[in-house]
């Protein structure tokens, strides 16, 4: 391929540009990575895929098709990706990388049974045609962004489930203590417990495990009190994350041409 050519692919797949046929791919990439959730959805109706299954296998040679294209297209264009392009194992860093991870588990279900007998196997493998839903993020803002919180706030977020998992240690140890004697069956030890404790603490309270004894029911209302306080933290990091991120989305739309996506803040 010329130079040229790579280039346009890279705009194309990249979309670092706001032309039509960009816009068109990535409504087409989009459009087709939906379906294929949806077909996978609907497979497991045995009435849809008595009807139907015959338009599914065409389809997902189709798909397998775009998606492999898709995934060989940005191999060869790595080196115009300033990510990897100075590095020196940049098409190996580019490989490793999640987002050509998802790819490759979104084609590699329909080339494993090929060298694969075990039908259990391959319904496990079949069910990785999910994590076409991953390749959304490429194409979809609302997701990237979603990513982008994730990745700044990971630190904070990771702290916060910390002191989760501390709390349902602690609240599961009581109430094994407290409910033993009383129920062996069902708070039969402190692993066993943690499921009372994940719903308490959740505020689910599915109803399968609760406490009979008082010291039980003291301390389950006072662990469903301290559920919502701390489930209040990560929901706090998470609006503060998404509010910057909008904000800083904002600022670079300002500051980005509408018709080529390039900077102009210093034209």
């Amino acid at each position: 391929m010329s130079n040229r050519a790579l280039q346009r692919a890279y705009e194309i797949l990249e979309g670092t540009t706001n032309d039509k046929l960009t816009k068109s791919f990535q409504i087409f990439i989009i459009s087709l990575i939906t379906v294929n959730v949806i077909v996978v959805i609907i497979e497991t109706e045995e009435s849809v895929l008595d009807q139907y299954g015959y338009l599914f296998t065409p389809f997902e040679v189709f798909s397998v098709i775009i998606f492999t294209g898709e995934y060989i297209g940005r191999i060869l264009i790595y080196k115009l990706n300033p990510k990897y392009n100075n590095s020196k194992f940049g098409l190996l860093r580019m490989l490793v990388s999640p987002m050509m991870l998802v790819d490759l588990a979104a084609i590699l279900p329909f080339f494993l049974p090929f060298v694969v007998t075990d039908t259990r196997f391959i319904r496990i493998i079949r069910l990785l045609r999910l994590f076409r839903l991953f390749k959304l993020s490429r194409y979809s803002e609302p997701m990237q962004t979603l990513g982008a919180v994730f990745k700044a706030k990971a630190g904070d977020l990771a702290v916060a489930f910390f002191i989760l998992f501390i709390v349902l240690i602690f609240a599961s140890s009581l109430m094994y203590h407290a409910e033993h004697e009383a129920q062996p069956e069902v708070f039969s030890s402190i692993p066993a417990s943690m499921w009372w404790g994940i719903v308490t603490l959740t505020t689910i309270g599915y109803g399968d495990v609760y406490p009979i004894t008082i010291p039980g029911k003291l301390i389950a209302a006072g662990v469903a009190v301290i559920g919502i306080a701390v489930y209040a933290i990560p929901t706090g990091i998470m609006a503060s994350a998404f509010s910057d991120e909008l904000r800083k989305k904002k600022e670079q739309t300002k500051n980005t041409c509408p018709h080529c996506g390039k900077d102009i803040s210093h034209e």
